[in-house]
């Protein structure tokens, strides 16, 4: 018989990708790259029909349906929630927050911010 061998999550974040029609989807890449850069604790899959990130229980999702922008939907599970100084994530959900991304010029100045907030969601998670 024959053994199949599970694709890993960044391969089938990579399918996706080469699948996806998007107006953002360069976007979308360039904000993948950021986030995996973050910390090699990130790890990617699809997971809710879009990629998502994840480190020991979900960090954030792409919102694929968001029109004129990129979304990311961060999830914050047993009131994991970040302060962010930057002003980056949005709303007052009670378990998640929202960033937006305008274009790639949008996205290179919130690179940094980004990024701290993937840290800081990895240092909470390890204490």
């Amino acid at each position: 018989m024959a053994r199949t061998s599970k694709i890993s999550g960044s391969e089938a974040v990579d399918a996706y990708m080469a699948a996806l029609e998007h107006p953002f989807k360069a976007e979308i890449q360039a904000l993948r790259e950021i986030i995996l850069a973050a910390d090699p604790k990130v790890q990617e899959r699809v997971k809710w029909n879009a990629p998502s990130f994840f480190y020991q229980d979900d960090i954030a999702a792409f919102n694929p349906r968001a029109n004129g922008f990129v979304q990311i939907v961060f999830v914050f599970h047993r009131g994991r929630m970040i302060e962010d100084g930057h002003g980056l994530l949005t709303g007052d959900y009670k378990d998640r927050r929202l960033a937006r991304f305008n274009d790639m010029a949008d996205i290179q100045a919130q690179r940094a911010a980004l990024q701290t907030i993937i840290r800081r969601w990895i240092e909470i998670t390890d204490q």
